[in-house]
C-alpha cells in the first residue's frame, strides 16, 4: 500500500458496494412502476374519454342532436366566468361546429396531436381549454359523405394528479424499504465478517501462547487460509524443536571438554597461579550465555509458551528462604494468580532467580515481589531493604562480569544476563532506589 493512501476496510467496500446497488435497484424499480402507473392512469383515462366519443359517435349515426347528450361533467355546471372544470367535447361537421355546455361558446385549442395509429379509432392529442386551462384529449376522425371530427378534453391534472399522488406514496414506501434493505445488508455484512474476527481472536491466542493451534473448524472460505496457517505453526514448532536440539548438542559437546579440562588444571603443579583455570571459567560461563542467547532468540518464533508467574515465584520463594534460613530474609509476594509472561519457563527461571537471589543476598532481611500488567507488558518489581545503590554502581552492575563486592559470593554475570534475556523477548530491566531503602530491579516482560 502506498504511502498516505487510507487503510482499506472491507466492512466499508461491501456497504459502499451494496448502497450504489440498492439505490440504484430503486430507481430503476420507481422508474418502472412510475411508467406502469402513467399507463394504466392514462388507460384509464382514455377510456373515459372513449366512452364519450362512442356516445358522440352514436348519436350523429342516429340523427341525434348532440347537445342532448351533454351530461356530467360534460354539463353546463362550470363558471361562465371561470377556467371551467376542463372536461369537454367538441364536434366539427364540415361548417357546423356543436359544443359541450362546459365550454360556454368556447373552443378547444389543440396544440399538440399525437400520430393517428389506426385511423377509425380515437387518438390522443394536447390542448388548451377557453380560458387556458391545459387538457387531455382524444380525437376521432369519422370520414364519410359528411366528414366530422370528434374531441373530447379533459383537465391535464386528471391524469398528472392521481399520478403525482401515487408516485409521492411510492417514493415513501421505496425509501423506506431501501432502509430495510441497508439494515439489512449491514446485519449480513457484519454476520459475513464475523469469522474474521474470530479467526483474529484465534490468532491472538495463539501469540499468547493460550492457544497452540487455530481451530480447522471454520467456513469453507477461511479454512484454506487457517489451514496453511496451522501448517506455519506446525513448520515454526518444528524448527524450534530442532534448533532446541541443536542447542542441547552444543552444550553437551562444549560442557564435557570444559569440564575435563578444569578437572584436568584442578591439580596445582598444572596451574600454580589458577590463571588457566580463571580462563576456562569464563569460557564456561561465555559458553552458558551464549546457549541461553540462543535459546531464547529461537523463541522469538510464533510458537510463543505462557508461563504462569505465581507458580514460578512461590517456588523460588520456598527455595531461596530454605536457602537464606540463617539470614532470616522473609520474601512478599504480591502477584496476580492469572498473570502470564510469553517466555519460556526456564528462562523466566533465570531471570527471576538472579533477581531475587540477588535481592536475598543483599537485603538486610526484607525482599518484597510485585507484579502487574499496566499496559499491556508484565511489570515485575523485586525491592529489597539492603544498602541500595547509587546511579553510577547501578549502571556499573550491568556490564558482564563486574562485581562491586569481591567479598561476596557470585561471578557478576546474573543482572546482565537478566537484561539480555528480558531484551531478547522484548522487555527489559532497569535498577532504582526502592521504597524499602535499598535497590529495586524492574524487569519488562510480554504479557
Amino acid at each position: 500500500m502506498a504511502l498516505g493512501t487510507p487503510r482499506r476496510s472491507l466492512r466499508t467496500r461491501l456497504l459502499a458496494v451494496a448502497l450504489v446497488l440498492v439505490l440504484a435497484a430503486l430507481v430503476v424499480a420507481g422508474l418502472a412502476i412510475g411508467v406502469i402507473l402513467h399507463r394504466f392512469v392514462r388507460g384509464q383515462l382514455d377510456g373515459r374519454l372513449d366512452a364519450q366519443i362512442v356516445a358522440l359517435r352514436a348519436g350523429l349515426e342516429a340523427g341525434i342532436l348532440p347537445e342532448n347528450l351533454d351530461a356530467p361533467p360534460y354539463d353546463r355546471s362550470g363558471p361562465v366566468d371561470g377556467p371551467g372544470p376542463g372536461w369537454a367535447w367538441i364536434v366539427r361537421r364540415g361548417p357546423e361546429t356543436i359544443r359541450s355546455g362546459s365550454l360556454h361558446g368556447g373552443d378547444i385549442r389543440l396544440s399538440d396531436t399525437g400520430p393517428e395509429d389506426d385511423p377509425g379509432r380515437p387518438h390522443p392529442a394536447w390542448g388548451t381549454g377557453p380560458r387556458g386551462q391545459p387538457l387531455y384529449a382524444r380525437i376521432l376522425s369519422l370520414p364519410g359523405p359528411s366528414p366530422a371530427t370528434i374531441v373530447v378534453a379533459a383537465p391535464a391534472g386528471e391524469l398528472y394528479g392521481p399520478l403525482r399522488e401515487v408516485l409521492t406514496s411510492l417514493a415513501l414506501v421505496l425509501g423506506i424499504l431501501g432502509l430495510c434493505l441497508l439494515a439489512g445488508l449491514a446485519v449480513q455484512v457484519r454476520l459475513g465478517l464475523a469469522p474474521l474476527r474470530r479467526l483474529r481472536a484465534d490468532l491472538a491466542a495463539v501469540r499468547s501462547g493460550t492457544r497452540e493451534r487455530v481451530p480447522a473448524e471454520q467456513p469453507a472460505e477461511i479454512a484454506p487460509v487457517v489451514a496453511e496457517l496451522n501448517a506455519l505453526l506446525d513448520q515454526n514448532a518444528r524448527n524450534l524443536e530442532r534448533a532446541r536440539g541443536h542447542v542441547a548438542n552444543l552444550a553437551h559437546a562444549l560442557k564435557t571438554p570444559l569440564a575435563t579440562l578444569s578437572m584436568a588444571l584442578a591439580a596445582p603443579t598444572r596451574d600454580p597461579d589458577g590463571a588457566l583455570r580463571q580462563h576456562v571459567e569464563d569460557m564456561d560461563r561465555r559458553v552458558r550465555h551464549h546457549l541461553r542467547r540462543a535459546r531464547a532468540a529461537a523463541l522469538e518464533g510464533s510458537a510463543r509458551t505462557r508461563t504462569p508467574l505465581a507458580p514460578r515465584l512461590a517456588d523460588l520463594r520456598d527455595a531461596l528462604t530454605r536457602l537464606y534460613a540463617e539470614k532470616g530474609v522473609a520474601i512478599e509476594l504480591a502477584v496476580p494468580e492469572d498473570l502470564a509472561v510469553s517466555c519460556e519457563g526456564q528462562d523466566l527461571d533465570e531471570m527471576l532467580g538472579n533477581l531475587v537471589d540477588n535481592a536475598c543476598r543483599w537485603c538486610r532481611g526484607r525482599v518484597r515481589v510485585s507484579a502487574a500488567a499496566p499496559d499491556g507488558s508484565v511489570h515485575v518489581r523485586v525491592e529489597d531493604d539492603g544498602p541500595g545503590l547509587d546511579p553510577a554502581a547501578a549502571a556499573a552492575v550491568m556490564a558482564r562480569g563486574r562485581r562491586l563486592d569481591e567479598g561476596v559470593p557470585g561471578h557478576g554475570f546474573g543482572l546482565p544476563i537478566t537484561l539480555e534475556l528480558a531484551e531478547l523477548y522484548g522487555g527489559g530491566l532497569s535498577l532504582a532506589r526502592a521504597d524499602l531503602g535499598g535497590l529495586r530491579a524492574d524487569l519488562v516482560l510480554p504479557a
